[in-house]
């Protein structure tokens, strides 16, 4: 494979460069478009309407969690076998992973459009925000579902296969995409009252364009990589199904676990009325900005360290991992920072509506200071997912989500009501970082000089 120098040769911070910036400035641009449909959506001034979105938001991540399974998972495995010099096992995982990603995208379908409205409502939303809800529901994920799970497993294939470029050229080409059709649907082809389904049928077609030029591409690099669109079923030994989901499952579940506790806030959030809601909702986006860039990095970093590790480079592997750490930190103190202190200008910056305003930039300040900790978590879970721990990975995710965060934003809500829900999460992720560094000491790759 011609990647190989990236892998095994390139000085640390290039390969890392090289991997990771493409990948930093995909997460960027999903963000930017998932902002530009709050952004859009708060022109209109109806703080139902952008709580609506956020709810919807809830069921469109779980078909990221989805796309999780064999894109992290499967593109994991496809690279340590690469290590490994077993090439055409790694061009069966590949064929597998696309194929049972769009079966199991298709059922997602299905299910989502028949418990539509009971799930919307358990997920917190009122008789104000279930009809914009389901709009948004219907357009990205009933309909929009299969595409955007393949737009986001394929992408994840060819990073791990060294074409970190053309997969943030294909996320970037959908979202920016987005951008452009929402005014478009909102503002001039659907009538007024109908903006929420205006963005959702902007992220649709944008999915469907993203997975367009992901089937182009993997054409394209058919001779060069290991990359192929199965035509039938494909088996994979059992050593290596059992591989894909010990590593994809537990990454899936950790996207639901983290939608768990967005529904968790939404529901509690929703219980000081639908202005709270809708703050809520804008400051979860702006968290994406460290998180999609820290999960840039780490998403970079994961087929460098993997490889390596398939390959038996331990040295190698330490450098990348205390780079990525040292980036990550860095970048999300600097939005700390930031948060803190342009927070009213920040969220202002999405609605005029006053009391939303003021909702918000209270939630910001409160929630900004646990994005370092988070950080350090997310780069550990990596990590092991990169080194084929999925079970630590996942056990990590179980304690972080439903022992720490959901209890801790229960029994502090209880207590002190609104401050102890909007200082919650900055509380269990400093628990969760001091769990998370004693549980990698005892799982990570051991050297001569010690841990990496």
């Amino acid at each position: 494979m011609e990647k190989n120098e990236l892998f095994e040769r390139m000085r640390p911070g290039k390969a890392l460069a090289i991997m990771a910036l493409p990948t930093v400035a995909s997460q960027l641009i999903i963000l930017i478009y998932n902002l530009a449909d709050t952004w859009f959506i708060g022109r209109t001034n109806n703080s139902y309407m952008i709580a609506a979105s956020s709810l919807g938001l809830s069921i469109y991540l779980a078909a990221t969690a989805l796309s999780n399974v064999f894109g992290v998972g499967g593109g994991s495995l496809m690279v340590r076998l690469l290590g490994h010099k077993e090439e055409d096992d790694a061009r069966k995982v590949a064929a597998y992973s696309v194929g049972m990603a769009t079966i199991s995208g298709v059922v997602f379908c299905i299910l989502v459009l028949i418990f539509l409205e009971p799930l919307l409502k358990l997920l917190g939303a009122s008789d104000n925000t279930l009809p914009y809800a389901k709009e948004y529901v219907f357009a990205t994920t009933v309909l929009g579902g299969v595409p955007t799970i393949l737009s986001m497993c394929m992408p994840q294939l060819l990073r791990n296969s060294g074409y970190a470029k053309e997969a943030g050229i294909g996320v970037g080409l959908g979202s920016l995409l987005n951008v452009v059709l929402d005014p478009l649907f909102m503002f001039v082809i659907l009538p007024e009252g109908k903006e929420v389904l205006g963005a959702g049928i902007a992220t649709m077609l944008s999915s469907i364009c993203s997975f367009v030029y992901f089937i182009v591409i993997f054409r394209k690099l058919k001779d060069k990589t290991v990359l192929v669109l199965p035509r039938k079923p494909v088996r994979i030994r059992k050593d290596h199904l059992k591989s894909l989901y010990m590593v994809g499952v537990p990454a899936a579940i950790s996207i639901f676990l983290f939608d768990l506790v967005t529904i968790v806030f939404n529901k509690l959030t929703a219980d000081y009325g639908d202005i709270p809601l809708a703050g809520m909702g804008i400051v979860l986006k702006l968290e994406r900005i460290p998180i999609n860039t820290g999960l840039g990095v780490c998403l970079g970093m994961v087929p460098l360290i993997a490889y390596n590790y398939g390959a038996g480079n331990v040295e190698r592997m330490k450098k990348f991992f205390s780079l990525a750490r040292t980036v990550i930190l860095a970048f999300s103190v600097l939005c700390v920072a930031l948060f803190w202190i342009f927070a009213d200008p920040i969220v202002g910056a999405f609605i005029k509506e006053e009391a939303t305003v003021a909702s918000g930039v209270e939630i910001l300040q409160a929630r900004c200071f646990s994005l370092p900790f988070m950080m350090i978590g997310y780069h550990i879970v990596n990590y092991m997912n990169a080194v084929d721990k999925g079970v630590v990975s996942f056990i990590l995710a179980i304690i972080r989500h439903v022992v720490l965060i959901i209890p801790i934003t229960l029994i502090m809500n209880a207590i002190w009501g609104w401050q102890g829900l909007i200082w919650s999460q900055l509380v269990a992720d400093v628990l969760n970082v001091a769990v998370s560094v004693i549980i990698y000491k005892k799982n990570s790759v051991k050297m001569n000089t010690g841990n990496i």
